[in-house]
């Protein structure tokens, strides 16, 4: 895409959000969509102005307001990609959380992601407060995707340390959904009858090892 012009490019994408965008976007809004995601590939940025320099459209050119607003529902785009990937039945899911702060807006993202090959193509769910996810968050997200994708649809889920407690393992053992998730070294846990620190549980295999204690 970087060698080719973007309104041949997007003229080719334009069809495909058309089928998954028509009702609730006017022509004019798909077709500018479809250029700027064109856009987007073909330079690298994200930048308005430098956008509009590889436009074909004057008038998209000359009117920001075309795209900035535009709301698309994110259960939309979450259908559009799983149609596009070449993943159909059993989804392998990874569940993350990104914070920052922009001015005094924080801004918190919970992203649920679907692995494939070595990317993870996502869906992502905006919050808007700071601080960790909580459970309900989290179960709902979980709940949106089986509701685009049907039951019994997810393999398994990856997620990192702060995604822990007891009522959320509870959720996914009563879904049926496998999970592999990080714990702390301070966790406890027992073994043999004993309770001890998670650490010492996991602290003796190499690089490349797994242990079942």
């Amino acid at each position: 895409l970087r060698t080719s012009k973007v309104h041949y490019k997007s003229s080719e994408l334009y069809p495909i959000l058309h089928e998954y965008f028509g009702k609730s976007m006017n022509l004019a809004r798909i077709k500018a969509l479809s250029m700027m995601v064109c856009a987007i590939c073909k330079v690298q940025r994200v930048t308005y102005t430098k956008l509009a320099a590889v436009f074909d459209s004057e008038t998209t050119a000359e009117n920001p307001a075309a795209i900035a607003e535009c709301e698309i529902r994110t259960d939309l785009i979450a259908k559009l990609i799983l149609k596009l990937i070449p993943v159909q039945s059993l989804y392998n899911l990874t569940l993350d959380r990104s914070n920052w702060k922009f001015s005094d807006t924080s801004i918190n993202i919970l992203t649920l992601g679907i692995i494939y090959e070595d990317a993870v193509l996502y869906r992502v769910q905006d919050d808007g407060q700071a601080g960790n996810s909580n459970t309900h968050e989290r179960i709902e997200l979980v709940n949106r995707f089986i509701r685009l994708t049907g039951e019994n649809s997810i393999n398994h889920l990856m997620a990192d340390r702060e995604f822990v407690g007891s009522e959320w393992w509870g959720y996914l053992n009563a879904r049926g959904i496998h999970y592999h998730i990080r714990i702390r070294e301070n966790f406890r846990g027992f073994r043999y009858g004993q309770e001890t620190r998670a650490y010492w549980l996991f602290n003796d295999p190499k690089l490349g090892e797994s242990k079942h204690p």
